[in-house]
């Protein structure tokens, strides 16, 4: 059995210090559960995934059945990722993330769902800044189009994990994400609070529909439900 309480990597990065921790839940009959943190913050816990695995369900639902390019934004654990390659229309998966040492715990099999995604050959992993590579002409991939992006980054467009991101979240943030997207590609993303309606004019204001998914999950922290939400975006084909 793991010990209760273990870290299994921490640095020292640009945004802070990030460890990545494994321990034992006695709430959950011992259950073996990851955690990340950022300085003092919670950026992703094994415990609750549900939505995280929507983000890629939702988002990929709002296209049709043909073979789709896909990027996700945001590793973390891991879930929105296998979520969607676990979809067999997913031709190919760029996944782009801005710490190095959180690409690196799949790749050395610190996390369980690493060993999946190395092993699955659509899937590739991109060191950078995703907002910047956003709002670059260029894009996520030489200019390549992407038939969906999957956003999991910040904890909600006004909850950010750096001040810089604002600007990913106005019209014209979103607009040069959408030069990025084939006609009636989707952008979809996730978030940790209720749907906001001046983020919704700003997606409104570029995509041709736009709807703000609320996802409900069980939380036995709390012993009530918790509620996220995901929002799905789909450029218009004109």
């Amino acid at each position: 059995m793991t010990p209760i309480f273990e870290e299994l990597d921490y640095q020292q990065t640009p945004l802070g210090e990030l460890s990545l921790r494994r321990k034992r839940v006695a709430i959950l009959g011992n259950q073996e559960v990851f955690e990340v943190k950022l300085g003092e913050a919670f950026l992703m816990t094994s415990m609750f995934h549900v939505v995280e695995e929507a983000l890629a369900h939702l988002g990929l639902a709002a296209l049709g059945a043909e073979p789709c390019d896909v990027v996700v934004g945001g590793l973390g654990l891991g879930y929105t990722a296998v979520a969607a390659l676990a979809q067999p229309k997913v031709r190919s998966l760029l996944i782009v993330d801005a710490l190095e040492a959180v690409i690196g715990w799949h790749r050395r099999g610190l996390v369980p769902l690493g060993a999946t995604l190395t092993a699955d050959a659509r899937c590739r992993f991109l060191h950078g800044d995703f907002f910047a590579l956003a709002a670059a002409p260029s894009g996520f991939d030489a200019g390549a189009r992407f038939h969906a992006v999957l956003l999991d980054i910040d904890h909600s467009p006004s909850n950010l994990l750096h001040p810089r991101h604002a600007a990913f979240y106005s019209a014209a943030g979103l607009r040069a994400l959408a030069v990025h997207l084939h006609p009636g590609g989707v952008f979809a993303l996730w978030s940790d609070d209720a749907p906001d309606p001046a983020f919704v004019r700003n997606l409104e204001a570029v995509f041709g529909s736009v709807t703000a998914h609320v996802v409900t999950f069980p939380n036995p922290l709390l012993d009530r439900d918790s509620a996220s939400t995901v929002y799905v975006a789909v450029k218009a084909r004109g």
